[in-house]
């Protein structure tokens, strides 16, 4: 009789595709016999997915572009309540998550500058086109 094989799930990130490879060099086992079950192994595997998610970013629509050209095009260092809730849809719908209204400064931060580079993305290709 023939076994059955179930599909694994689809990696969410790179801790799910490092520890896919450790599985399947048996380092795993290792790892698990010189630091016991808790090697630590889950908590890599969730930081690595956190920071390298498996995502497919949408484009930006001609709205969501303007909007992000008056943001830029003015000073940003302090971010307005009204500037978060429409950045933050931008944001949301473009790397598909859903980030939630923060008063965290460097999380503003790191969601301006990934918009930024997005962006710059578009104003390079409209520049060269």
């Amino acid at each position: 009789m023939e076994k059955k094989r179930g599909r694994k799930p689809k990696a969410k990130g790179l801790g799910d595709t490092v520890e896919n490879i450790l599985a399947a060099t048996h380092v795993d086992k290792v790892a698990k016999w010189l630091f016991g079950d808790d090697c630590g192994c889950e908590e890599r595997k969730k930081k690595l997915n956190e920071i390298f998610p498996y995502r497919k970013m949408q484009c930006l629509e001609e709205d969501e572009y303007n909007a992000l050209k008056r943001f830029f095009s003015r000073d940003y260092a302090e971010v307005k309540v009204s500037d978060q809730n429409e950045l933050l849809k931008v944001y949301n719908r473009l790397f598909s998550v859903k980030q939630e209204p923060t008063s965290c400064a460097d999380c503003w931060r790191d969601i301006v500058n990934k918009l930024k580079q997005v962006y710059k993305e578009y104003e390079d290709a409209n520049t060269e086109a």
